[in-house]
């Protein structure tokens, strides 16, 4: 491929794990590329998402990590072809950046932080050229296009006031609508709608949901973890759904890893009935028989709280879970009480706000876009990261696809300019 001319620049907007991905791939190949970001500083998500430690990608094999992409999967596997799990470790280790598999068969940083993995890899890339403008917000196109023989011609604020700038390329890693604090405000929707891309609207994904709990448990559980549990929800297809884990009791509903992993059943759900009812087993790890069994027991003169501490291991959240889904009169009957607790309906409202949510679903679709992520109605013009439409849980899956997608989007640059150059 003929390199490109030595005027060659490339625009990327957005300086979290994509489009640093996107520029690392670009700066390989000698190509000027400028990073701009409406934030101070770059990957303020991405610091955010490693304070409790830097889940970066998980273990597992191939075959089943792409099936986390549920709807997506075809269209995020040739991504993870290119740079999934193992890649992204290499990648890491490369960085001077060690990782570890933890129990749970997800990978960390050896130091579990992500600030320093973050450092290296701002340091690397600026002793590559790439040069970074931070405070410069995004606002579109200049109104006459191109100038200057560019491309593309681009609007940004600062807070020197508007600053136009062209290239030859640009790369949209701007994020979807969580945490618009830290930058995803989705700002662009408008921006790209303007020239016909629709996007599809944004939605809560690793989402807490809204319950209606009583005053009580409200004031007295909110905050603490339920586990082990495990929930059954029937999805918009009528499959049922069950997986076991840990959810955290909050204030309005619910939320947690167990949670995050069913959001979006969860949510189309919602979509589609406008509520939900699901089922929480608050004892997974015993039979349905091995219950009821216990349960039936005679107890004497204890309390039921003391009868199912002692025979099943129920007592604080879950036997305030129990209170919450049966009325007071119906504790008395213990083949219902046993029942309840191996499928406890639990109805839920709604998502959180999108502003609370992990990450966002919805995006500019797949369809839009050609194998290099380049969107095909607006050539030289590539999308990358949380900006597209795929969701998946936490454990990795996120920041992974996200890596993958930004070095996807450079390379299609790449390509794309050695193009330009032979004609």
């Amino acid at each position: 491929m003929p390199a490109p001319h030595d005027s060659t620049s490339v625009a990327i907007i957005g300086a979290g794990p994509a489009g640093l991905m996107a520029a690392e791939a670009l700066s390989r190949e000698h190509v000027q590329v400028d990073v701009y970001d409406a934030m101070p500083s770059a990957g303020r998500k991405f610091l955010m998402a490693g304070k409790g430690g830097m889940n970066i990608t998980h273990s597992e094999p191939l075959e089943r990590f792409v099936e986390r992409y549920g709807a997506r999967r075809a269209q995020i596997a040739p991504l993870l072809d290119r740079f999934g799990p193992d890649a992204l470790r290499a990648w890491l280790y490369d960085l001077g950046v060690g990782t570890f598999v933890g129990s749970s068969g997800r990978v960390f940083p050896t130091d579990m932080k992500a600030a320093p993995m973050l450092r290296a890899w701002l340091h690397r890339l600026k002793e590559r050229g790439v040069r970074f403008h931070m405070r410069h917000k995004w606002v579109g196109w200049s109104e006459d296009g191109a100038t200057n023989g560019a491309r593309h011609a681009l609007r940004f604020t600062t807070p020197e006031g508007a600053q136009n700038i062209t290239a030859d390329a640009l790369v949209l890693a701007t994020g979807g609508a969580s945490w618009p604090r830290l930058g995803s405000d989705a700002a662009w929707v408008p921006l790209l709608g303007a020239r016909g891309v629709q996007a599809v609207p944004l939605r809560s994904a690793n989402s807490g949901f809204d319950a209606q709990w009583s005053d009580y448990f409200r004031e007295r559980f909110a905050g603490q973890p339920l586990k082990p549990v495990a929930i059954t929800v029937t999805d918009v297809d009528k499959k049922v759904q069950n997986r076991k884990g840990e959810i955290v009791i909050t204030a309005t509903g619910i939320e947690g890893s167990l949670v995050y992993a069913l959001s979006s059943v969860i949510r189309e759900r919602i979509e589609a009935d406008g509520e939900v009812t699901l089922h929480l087993d608050l004892v997974p790890d015993l039979s349905v028989d091995r219950v009821a069994e216990e349960v039936m027991r005679p107890r004497g003169s204890r309390s039921l709280s003391s009868h199912l501490h002692s025979r099943i291991g129920i007592a604080g959240v879950k036997f305030a879970l129990l209170h919450e889904g049966l009325p007071k009169e119906a504790l008395g009957d213990a083949a219902l009480v046993a029942r309840t607790l191996k499928a406890l309906p639990l109805r839920l409202l709604r998502p959180r706000p999108i502003e609370e949510a992990i990450s966002s679903a919805g995006g500019i679709p797949f369809e839009a876009l050609d194998a290099n992520l380049m969107i095909e109605q607006l050539p030289g013009v590539f999308c990358a990261g949380e900006m597209l439409d795929w969701e998946a849980p936490t454990g990795g899956y996120l920041l992974t696809a996200c890596f993958a997608s930004g070095l996807v989007a450079g390379e299609g640059v790449h390509a794309y300019l050695g193009r330009l150059a032979r004609h």
